[in-house]
């Protein structure tokens, strides 16, 4: 049976380095699973009075309805300010409500951190992970995958250009597979 993976992108750029490392990632995983690209770019602030008043946007239950059908998620993430962009934020946030619906529950995830510093977002990482294990999504523990100085890793098309780093994604997207199929 075919499983589902969302690919969910906390950058929001037109030519995103995340993004770009991402899809490319992403387009490892093996036979038997099929990619979704969740958009996050139009979700409305959360704000819990809009599900209280049952006057919920149509971008939430937009966004509800599509993770209804997801096995597992791809999370990819820039750092900004050491931590993880208000837009992803916002995404698990829209997702975890009402409380005891939440979307995210018991699925599995990788996480993948891109900067063009030497610190490959290690700050939006570990703020991600932390909210995914609340969220009770099981993450792939190791490799942990931060991709630092990501500029000198793509060309001007933004295709990878170092072999070392697709062969640790594969390793990461395979390691990402087997946590899939466990929880299945």
């Amino acid at each position: 049976m075919t499983k589902k993976v969302a690919l969910i992108v906390g950058s929001l750029r037109k030519k995103s380095y995340t993004r770009a490392i991402a899809t490319q990632a992403a387009a490892l995983l093996p036979g038997g699973f099929e990619l979704v690209n969740v958009k996050i770019s139009d979700l409305a602030l959360y704000n819990q009075d809009f599900d209280d008043e049952k006057k919920v946007p149509e971008s939430w239950q937009h966004l509800r309805q599509q993770m209804a059908d997801i096995d597992a998620v791809i999370f990819a993430t820039p750092e900004y300010n050491r931590s993880m962009p208000a837009a992803l934020k916002n995404a698990l946030d829209v997702g975890s409500r009402p409380i005891g619906q939440s979307v995210w529950n018991g699925k599995p995830a990788l996480i993948i951190s891109v900067s063009i510093g030497g610190i490959a977002g290690f700050g939006a990482n570990h703020h991600l992970r932390q909210s995914l294990v609340f969220l009770n999504m099981p993450v792939v523990a190791q490799p942990e995958v931060y991709i630092g100085n990501v500029r000198n890793l793509l060309d001007d098309n933004l295709k990878i250009t170092n072999p070392g780093t697709i062969a640790f994604l594969q390793t990461a997207i395979n390691t990402f597979a087997d946590l899939v199929k466990r929880f299945s």
